[in-house]
């Protein structure tokens, strides 16, 4: 990337506008970017991450990676920890309200969050701010003048809030009020420009609205993509335990990756990938014209995303298992017994080691669990306690001889 004293307006677009699903607008873009370059001052970049849950996986990235471009091109990025809207509960995608949590499962994630954001973003050029700060000082006054801004008509423009009233599902009023908090985070923050996924549309667009309310200029949005998780359908969620994290061990991630389906693999290449858009070209080409076997390119983005959030000795000793591995597969006979599960389906691991018939009791299976004895494609089985859920076909190995394999139905 150029100097930013070295590039044009258009330079830096073209930087923003890839892998972008949509900008909102961007003529309004390009103003701020001429008006920051004629006051030399950066531009306010925010986006919110409610700390429901402690991993930050690769669906998250795809945007952290886009708020590392705009620290870049030397843009103040401002990564906004929702420790106060987590108490509420984001309602978007959602059929019914969703359970909420309490203060300090909030505080012990958004730790773990403030040390994963940093395997991308520059702890030096980053901001960590809390919307607590701000929020959770409002008076009922203030909440009531917030609320005030906004109509009931337009909130239920809203997909999932509309789907709900017409089922007759209930909706909080609390819930209407999620959209307003994370409106007024741009106002305290004089956001120029806040990212979200596209499912967040909604929500970004109330922060437009609610800023003119206070007399400020409204915000650009920047609309990412929706990764897809290992099951090749549904988005990447923690939800959906589709996710890959970006704490995952090494091995774990990799194998993960392995796991998706032939169609993501573009996918992948362009949203979690540092690949240039001439090489991404080539492989989706390869990839077109069935010159290249696509279990070569999944080896090769495996490698990448184990190497960037680890190392490259962990990459290569993540491959190598897998490898080690994959082979074994090739040996294990093909009348294993198959045990068939709902995907997502959660089972006690020794109750599965039951039902496909390998072990004769509980307390034999805690036992050769104990003794390590137990794999899940290679990958010992630590907690004779773990319940386990399967978003793919999965191999067990139980003590030396003994092979199952679990199958979605």
């Amino acid at each position: 990337m150029l100097p930013r004293d070295k590039m044009t307006v258009d330079d830096e677009l073209e930087i923003i506008r890839r892998g972008v699903e949509e900008i909102i607008s961007e003529d309004e873009l390009v103003r701020k970017l001429e008006t920051a370059r004629r006051e030399s001052r950066p531009l306010i970049v925010k986006q919110g991450f409610d700390p429901t849950a402690p991993d930050i996986h690769l669906g998250h990235t795809v945007s952290l990676r886009k708020l590392r471009q705009f620290e870049e091109l030397g843009h103040k990025v401002i990564f906004l920890v929702g420790d106060f809207t987590a108490l509420i509960g984001d309602p978007t995608g959602r059929s019914k309200l969703r359970p909420r949590m309490t203060r300090e499962e909030i505080l012990s994630n958004a730790e773990t969050y403030k040390k994963q954001i940093f395997k991308l973003l520059d702890p030096e050029k980053t901001a960590i701010d809390f919307n607590s700060r701000w929020l959770a000082k409002m008076s009922f006054a203030d909440v009531l003048g917030l609320a005030s801004r906004y109509t009931v008509a337009r909130m239920l423009e809203r997909d999932d809030f509309a789907k709900r009233f017409a089922d007759g599902k209930p909706i909080s009023i609390m819930e209407f009020l999620y959209p307003l908090a994370q409106a007024y985070d741009s106002v305290a923050l004089k956001a120029d420009i806040e990212l979200g996924g596209t499912d967040q549309k909604f929500n970004l667009l109330v922060g437009r609205d609610i800023q003119k309310e206070y007399g400020l200029e409204p915000q650009v949005l920047i609309l990412m993509p929706l990764l897809e998780g290992t099951d090749g359908v549904q988005k990447m969620s923690k939800s959906y335990k589709n996710y890959i994290g970006v704490n995952d061990e090494p091995f774990d991630m990799y194998r993960k990756i392995m796991s998706n389906p032939d169609s993501l693999i573009m996918r992948y290449f362009t949203l979690c990938s540092d690949y240039d858009v001439k090489r991404l070209k080539k492989i989706e080409q390869a990839l077109e014209s069935g010159s290249v076997n696509p279990m070569e390119l999944k080896k090769e983005l495996a490698y990448d995303i184990v190497k960037l959030y680890h190392t490259e000795e962990a990459a290569n000793e993540a491959k190598k298992r897998f490898e080690d591995v994959f082979q074994k597969r090739k040996s294990i006979p093909e009348d294993i017994p198959v045990v068939s599960m709902k995907r997502g389906e959660p089972v006690w691991v020794v109750e599965l080691m039951k039902r496909a018939g390998v072990i004769s009791s509980s307390s034999e299976g805690i036992r050769l669990i104990n003794q390590g004895a137990v794999e899940i494609d290679g990958v010992k089985v630590r907690n004779p306690k773990e319940k386990l859920s399967f978003d793919r076909e999965t191999i067990f190995k139980v003590g030396k001889r003994r092979f199952f394999k679990v199958c979605l139905k």
